[in-house]
């Protein structure tokens, strides 16, 4: 006789590595995205490469689908289990392996806090620059896996440009290393790419080898009031235009800054239209010349006023509020949908645009902020999920704004991945031979469609 799930991962696993009781798994049901949630059959917490492979094993024998989960912070429905399906949680493989300043480079496990690498390489004057809204409590696997980008991505770049190699277990239990601490390696192909931004449904993620950078000894931080929209995305192209690369250039609308102020009390003004956060870093000198640089390009392009952050408290205070944004929407209505698309800079405009006629057109609330330097923008739709009838408007607007982003050149995802919530939309962006390509790849590495199946795409 063949024994539950269960009680078989209990011979593989030490009991307190596993949930199976109705009541525990509630919370391993759904993960950051509104109206998505799936109870799985069992959680394990796995604690090594081996416990992975192990698990995994099992899986291919009994036909199980396995979907791997850190702090559920995802917006894109990618963690939420399958029916009658595994959670592989990846919490508590949270340690920094090895820390080396001399190649500038880091070892971690899946499960480290993405703010926690920063904390420890910083004592040593480096950087981990990634810093995705969700740093706090996100962890660096889930981060790898979804291509996470952040504030800094407009000068720094997204996950992608900082895993220089990394462990993982296949769907059959096969572990493998991809990747090394080499500047340069053109040995094969490019494996490591593969893996990441591939929201887990090619392997599991079990170690990455991160570079760093030297922290920046210098940075300006400034906010400037716009009465247009248009004159702030004007305003960023010519900074862009000018040969200068923010570190930071990011904008809210005016109904978003009203929640951010009334939620965190920053001193924001309310009564503009947008506002533009920009920071610089680097060298002393070179700051100092760009800061002044922005300053005048700002004025030039009818800013209302700019303000200059007098010093580090003032800087993180601004950037928090920023960071609050999502929060600060979320306290409005009962369900708040987060949305992630982005466009070429010079459409930044239209398509802010396009997403307030949307609102008036589909009867809806939504907010606008995001990264106005790469044109990463996230539409945030307050709503309640308990009401059909907003729900299918949302809906609604949801098809409305892929439609406009991808007749503007854009892509569907900037940095939240595919998951459940946009699956049906992928095929609009690869409308040729690729799309199949990525169909290929997956019945490669993952015959029986096991990891986080359905997601992405339906094989």
């Amino acid at each position: 006789m063949v024994a539950p799930i269960p009680q078989a991962l209990e011979s593989l696993l030490s009991p307190e590595q596993i949930l199976s009781s109705a009541e525990d798994l509630i919370v391993y049901g759904y993960d950051g995205t509104a109206g998505l949630k799936q109870r799985p059959l069992a959680v394990v917490f796995p604690e090594s490469a081996e416990d992975v492979s192990k698990v995994l094993r099992l899986a291919a024998e009994r036909d199980i689908p396995v979907t791997t989960r850190g702090s559920g912070t995802g917006l894109s429905g990618g963690s939420i289990p399958s029916e009658n399906g595994i959670v592989l949680c990846l919490q508590r493989m949270n340690k920094i392996l090895e820390f080396d300043t001399a190649n500038l480079t880091i070892l971690v496990e899946p499960g480290v806090v993405t703010e926690t690498i920063n904390q420890a390489v910083s004592k040593e004057g480096l950087l981990y620059p990634p810093d995705p809204g969700s740093m706090k409590i996100s962890t660096i696997g889930g981060n790898v896996a979804n291509n996470s980008g952040g504030l800094r991505g407009l000068k720094y770049g997204v996950t992608r440009d900082y895993v220089m190699g990394m462990q993982a277990v296949l769907p059959n239990g096969e572990t493998i290393w991809l990747g090394n601490k080499c500047v340069k390696d053109v040995a094969g192909y490019n494996l490591k790419d593969l893996f990441i931004g591939s929201e887990g449904t090619l392997g599991v993620i079990t170690q990455i080898l991160l570079k760093l950078v030297p922290r920046p000894v210098a940075r300006r931080t400034m906010l400037a009031l716009f009465d247009s929209m248009e004159d702030a995305a004007a305003a960023v192209s010519k900074i862009i235009a000018a040969k200068i690369i923010p570190c930071t250039l990011e904008f809210v609308d005016r109904f978003t800054l009203q929640c951010v102020e009334d939620f965190a009390q920053a001193g924001l003004p309310t009564d503009c239209e947008a506002v533009l956060l920009i920071e610089t870093d680097g060298h002393p000198a070179q700051v100092e010349e760009e800061a002044e640089q922005i300053q005048n390009i700002l004025a030039q392009s009818n800013a209302r006023e700019t303000k200059t952050a007098k010093n580090e408290e003032e800087a993180n205070q601004l950037a928090t509020a920023r960071r609050s944004a999502f929060a600060a929407l979320a306290r409005i209505r009962p369900t708040t949908i987060l949305e992630d698309v982005t466009v070429p800079r010079d459409k930044l405009a239209e398509m802010i645009r396009f997403v307030q006629k949307t609102a008036e057109k589909h009867d809806l609330k939504i907010a606008s902020f995001g990264h106005f330097g790469d044109g990463n923008l996230h539409p945030t739709i307050l709503a309640d999920e308990r009401d059909a009838d907003e729900m299918k408007r949302v809906h609604q607007a949801l098809e409305d704004l892929f439609e406009k982003t991808l007749e503007l050149g854009g892509t569907i995802t900037g940095e939240h991945g595919v998951g459940l919530a946009k699956k049906a939309h992928l095929h609009d962006q690869y409308q040729d031979y690729s799309y199949t390509l990525l169909k290929q790849i997956k019945k490669t590495l993952d015959p029986q469609n096991l990891l986080n199946p359905g997601k992405t795409f339906d094989v």
